[in-house]
């Protein structure tokens, strides 16, 4: 297993797979997603304890990602027929419900070695998260411990980020950047009144 850093302002590796949309199988790419941004993420197994938790709280706030042309996939080791019946089995029986976005199988563990997110002893993913532009580039990653959950805020936050300095890429987020806060020029005199307010 490699860190993910080696990954960030790369190509995302591309693939094939089986996914479950809307109840049913489909076939699907990375590079269908192309324009668009994406918020790719691996959780470890079907009908576990955190990785519910992760996937619904995603679904449930799809719509603020989709008001930021950003799409949602979710990707584990399960199989297509493992996803269905997760999908098919209610919240409060710890399955999922309806799910807004695809759940992509990973049965031959291709995809989360391609993104360094494969626990090789256990057979499972990390629970790894990237951040794609819509060129089809890494711009951010991270990787937890299978026992921690992943933020939905963060990763709202981190992305409007990202696309703040896509949009303007003369200026950079400071630490704890959100939609309207100040940026600052990445200059040593330009930057001197940003750092200047903070006194």
């Amino acid at each position: 297993m490699l860190s993910n850093g080696r990954l960030i302002g790369l190509a995302a590796p591309d693939f094939r797979a089986t996914a479950v949309v809307d109840q049913e199988f489909r076939e699907l790419s990375l590079r269908d997603y192309r324009g668009r941004h994406v918020v790719l993420f691996f959780y470890p197994l079907n009908f576990t304890f955190v990785c519910p938790t992760e996937i619904t709280a995603f679904s449930d706030r799809h719509r603020e990602f989709a008001r930021l042309d950003t799409d949602i996939l979710a990707v584990s080791v399960d199989s297509p027929y493992s996803h269905l019946a997760w999908v098919q089995t209610e919240r409060k029986s710890g399955g999922l419900g309806d799910v807004a976005y695809p759940l992509v199988s990973d049965l031959n563990k291709d995809i989360a070695r391609a993104y360094h997110v494969l626990d090789e002893a256990a057979g499972t993913a990390l629970r790894g998260l990237f951040l794609i532009d819509p060129d089809g580039v890494i711009r951010h990653g991270t990787i937890n411990d299978p026992a921690v959950g992943r933020s939905v805020d963060e990763t709202l936050r981190v992305l409007q980020a990202y696309q703040q300095v896509r949009s303007h890429p003369d200026q950079v987020c400071p630490a704890d950047w959100t939609p309207g806060a100040r940026t600052l020029a990445p200059d040593p005199q330009a930057s001197r009144p940003f750092f200047a307010s903070l006194e």
